[in-house]
């Protein structure tokens, strides 16, 4: 499996039709999103997809995957411990589009984890539910922590402590199917300048892991930018950071796409 991503983006009435399609699944549709949708969003995408009939699926990361999961709850498919952000909404969609496959979905993100923490937690948040379907996104704690002083990190410890959890994960999971995300930011709340240019190095870290280790990469950043010709940034994320409900679903809806197959 190679690493991919998608050039072709979405249109100002994808974007809108976007939220209000994905949402709807949730209950969670912003009206003027509603009202802005035209038609219904074709779903599943046309094209190949990487899952397979009974796949363990696990969402991993930071509070942007964790966005309000219930610990207490393990169970897969189970709402609470799904959360309330873009895992929750991709698997809502999934689930529904196909009650017979037999899909196991599994949210493990954890509000402030740099990668050295997914692997502190790997063997009971990761291998133990030996899933066939991975997606990691990892990496603005990395840089945030250390603009605020609460970490000494360097993007080169971004990039070793990566590969090495990666390295690990392929030889107890040597068929797993990887998915990595990008980590973006945005110019509002949080993220002023001073996050530039060396945030885009972490950026392209990703990408290059994604590349060495032949997984799928999903380019959020970008998507991220071309919402910017729609809506101004703190309509996607409210603090630079975390996404709101339309940039939850924006992140859904291209996880889908990339995941459950190509548009």
């Amino acid at each position: 499996m190679n690493a991919s991503t998608s050039s072709k983006f979405l249109s100002r009435r994808t974007f809108l039709k976007t939220s209000a399609g994905v949402l709807s699944v949730a209950g969670l549709a912003p009206a003027a999103a509603v009202a802005a949708q035209a038609e219904s969003s074709p779903w599943p995408p046309q094209g190949g997809s990487l899952l397979r009939n009974g796949d363990v699926i696990l969402l991993q990361g930071d509070s942007i995957t964790d966005f309000g999961r219930k610990r207490e709850s393990s169970a897969p498919n189970d709402q609470p411990a799904l959360g309330n952000g873009y895992a929750w909404l991709a698997a809502a969609q999934l689930l529904v589009e196909h009650p017979d496959a037999g899909y196991k979905v599994f949210n493990r993100g954890v509000s402030g984890n740099k990668v050295y923490q997914l692997a502190e937690r790997w063997q009971a948040d990761c291998l133990d539910l030996k899933p066939n379907v991975l997606s990691i996104l990892i990496g603005v704690n990395d840089i945030w922590h250390t603009l605020n002083g609460n970490y000494n990190g360097t993007v080169q410890k971004y990039e070793s402590d990566y590969r090495a959890l990666l390295q690990r994960t392929r030889q107890a999971l040597p068929h797993v199917k990887l998915i990595i995300c990008e980590p973006f930011v945005l110019r509002t709340g949080a993220v002023t300048d001073k996050w530039f240019p060396e945030f885009d190095s972490y950026r392209a870290v990703a990408r290059q892991v994604a590349k060495d280790f032949r997984a799928t990469f999903i380019p959020y950043q970008t998507m991220f930018n071309e919402a910017l010709k729609y809506a101004p940034p703190n309509r996607w994320l409210a603090d630079g950071v975390h996404p709101t409900s339309d940039g939850a679903s924006l992140m859904a809806y291209q996880w889908l796409r990339t995941v459950a197959g190509k548009g």
